[in-house]
């Protein structure tokens, strides 16, 4: 079937958010150059410019991407779907194998969210950030659904420790981007966060 002539700017822009994705996430921000992004196309560097304004411009649209991907994770279960510890314990392992295996699927993701993005501008931070404060307001969710229903300890404080579980998936996400073996790697830290969670550390 013919594209419409919108549906063509939006595969080509689409096109070059792919491409420079790949390239940042190959030679980072501060190397990477819109000829790079536009080589990788084969397309001239006037092409580029009439999709996006200049490199801070793609760089967001490419981290509005990597955040789409881990939200689209982050909200597909229900918080209030549990009834039991076993029931939210099955939740997490989904969760986390989704994550995990979305990190070692694609290394770039973790690599240009935790490490590329940060410092370079704040609007760009403020957009990490967000993404950040959504997941930690999904993840309070559960813990309030299990404190509610009564599987969950009453006195913990939802929010420190949604933030906590977080600061310890995505730690995990930045690891196994420079791990040797990326899955053995994934399966140790869903295992180690999972076990933390649920089994805690005395014996």
């Amino acid at each position: 079937m013919k594209l419409s002539k919108e549906e063509k700017v939006e595969q080509r822009r689409e096109e070059i958010v792919q491409a420079a994705y790949e390239v940042f996430a190959e030679r980072g921000y501060h190397s990477s150059g819109i000829a790079q992004i536009a080589e990788r196309l084969g397309i001239g560097h006037g092409t580029f410019y009439r999709y996006f304004q200049n490199k801070l411009d793609i760089f967001a649209h490419v981290i509005d991407r990597a955040m789409t991907q881990i939200a689209e994770i982050v909200v597909a279960e229900d918080p209030d779907g549990s009834d039991t510890l076993e029931a939210y314990r099955a939740q997490v392992e989904r969760i986390s194998d989704r994550l995990f295996e979305l990190f070692r699927r694609d290394a770039a993701l973790p690599q240009l969210l935790f490490v590329e993005a940060l410092g370079i501008d704040e609007q760009i931070s403020s957009k990490v950030q967000l993404a950040l404060d959504l997941a930690v307001h999904y993840t309070e969710r559960y813990l309030q659904n299990g404190q509610a229903k009564g599987f969950l300890r009453p006195d913990l404080d939802t929010a420190v420790v949604a933030q906590a579980i977080n600061a310890m998936t995505f730690e995990g996400a930045r690891r196994v981007v420079r791990a040797e073996d990326p899955p053995a790697a994934c399966a140790q830290w869903k295992r180690a966060v999972t076990q933390l969670m649920f089994e805690g550390l005395a014996r």
